[in-house]
C-alpha cells in the first residue's frame, strides 16, 4: 500500500481542542464567505474595505469579529442604526458548526482541509442561488474539482476496486441525470440547470449507497421548509422576511433549489441516513 503522508497527526491533540480550533476557524472563514458572497461577480476587489451597506461608513475593527460583533451591535449598524442582515451571522455560524462536525468524518488533517474547502463552496453556492436564483458554473467546477480530489486522496489511503469507484460515478450521474429528466419535462419550471449540475458532484461526495437517499431527501426538505415558509407568511401578514428574493412565497413560486441539495447531501453525509430503511419501521 501506498504510504501518504498526513502532515500532522490530529489525533496526538484533545478532541474538544480541535472542536474550539475548528469552530474559531469556521466563524473567521465564514466571514470572509459573506464579503465573497457580496462582491461576487460585482467587480469589487476582496481586499476592499468592509462598510455598511446602507451609509457606506467603513467598519472599524471592534466590528469586524466574527458573531460577536453582530450581536453587540444587536443586528445594527453603529453609524446610521440600520439592520444588518441575519445572514451574516447565520453564515459564520453554520461554517463553524459544519468545520466542526467535519471532524467526525475524519482525523487526517488533508482530509479534514479538503471538507472545510468542500462545505465552504457549499456555503456559497447555497446563500447565492437563494439571493439570486442561479448556481454559477465557476463554483460548481470548483466542486467538481475539490471531491474528486478527496475522492482520489482517499483512494491513495484506502485503495479501492476500480468497479466501485466506476458505480460511485454511474450513481452520480444517475442522480444528475433525474434532475435533468425533471428539468426536460418541466421546461426548467420545477429546477434549474445549475441544480443538475450540483446534483453530480454531490453525488460523487455522498457515494454509491447514499444518491437515491440525497435526491429523494432534497425533494422532502425543499417541501417542509416551503410549506413552513408559506404558513409563516399567512400567519405574519405584511413581514417579509422569510421572502425568497423580495418576493413573497406561494404554491406557484419558484423557489432556489440548491439550498435543499445542499441540505440533503450534508444530513447524509453526516448521519450515512438511507430512506429506504425508514419505510421499514411502517
Amino acid at each position: 500500500m501506498l504510504a501518504v503522508p498526513t502532515l500532522i497527526d490530529l489525533t496526538l491533540f484533545p478532541y474538544w481542542w480541535l472542536q474550539l480550533v475548528a469552530f474559531g476557524f469556521g466563524v473567521i472563514i465564514g466571514s470572509f464567505l459573506n464579503v465573497y458572497i457580496y462582491r461576487f461577480h460585482t467587480g469589487k476587489s476582496l481586499s476592499g474595505n468592509s462598510h455598511c451597506l446602507s451609509c457606506g461608513a467603513s467598519l472599524r475593527w471592534f466590528e469586524l469579529f466574527p458573531l460577536f460583533s453582530y450581536l453587540i451591535l444587536r443586528g445594527r449598524c453603529r453609524t446610521c442604526g440600520s439592520r444588518i442582515p441575519c445572514r451574516y451571522f447565520l453564515v459564520e455560524l453554520a461554517t463553524g458548526v459544519l468545520f466542526v462536525l467535519s471532524l467526525t468524518l475524519s482525523l487526517n488533517i488533508f482530509i479534514v482541509i479538503l471538507f472545510w474547502f468542500i462545505f465552504s463552496v457549499l456555503m456559497v453556492i447555497t446563500v447565492y442561488d437563494l439571493y439570486h436564483f442561479i448556481i454559477p458554473d465557476r463554483l460548481t467546477i470548483i466542486l467538481t474539482f475539490s471531491v474528486l480530489v478527496l475522492i482520489g486522496y482517499e483512494y491513495l489511503l484506502l485503495p479501492q476496486d476500480w468497479e466501485v469507484l466506476t458505480f460511485r460515478f454511474l450513481s452520480a450521474l444517475f442522480g444528475s441525470a433525474f434532475l435533468l429528466f425533471l428539468w426536460v419535462i418541466s421546461k426548467g419550471k420545477w429546477l434549474g440547470f445549475g441544480d443538475v449540475k450540483l446534483a453530480f458532484p454531490l453525488g460523487l461526495l455522498v457515494g454509491t449507497p447514499f444518491v437515491f437517499s440525497f435526491v429523494v431527501l432534497s425533494f422532502w426538505i425543499g417541501a417542509v421548509i416551503s410549506l413552513i415558509v408559506i404558513g409563516w407568511q399567512k400567519l405574519k401578514r405584511g413581514q417579509s422576511r422569510l421572502h425568497f428574493a423580495g418576493r413573497a412565497l406561494t404554491m406557484k413560486s419558484a423557489v432556489p433549489f440548491a439550498p435543499f441539495l445542499v441540505a440533503s447531501g450534508l444530513v447524509i453525509i453526516f448521519t450515512k441516513l438511507n430512506v429506504l430503511e425508514l419505510f421499514s419501521f411502517f
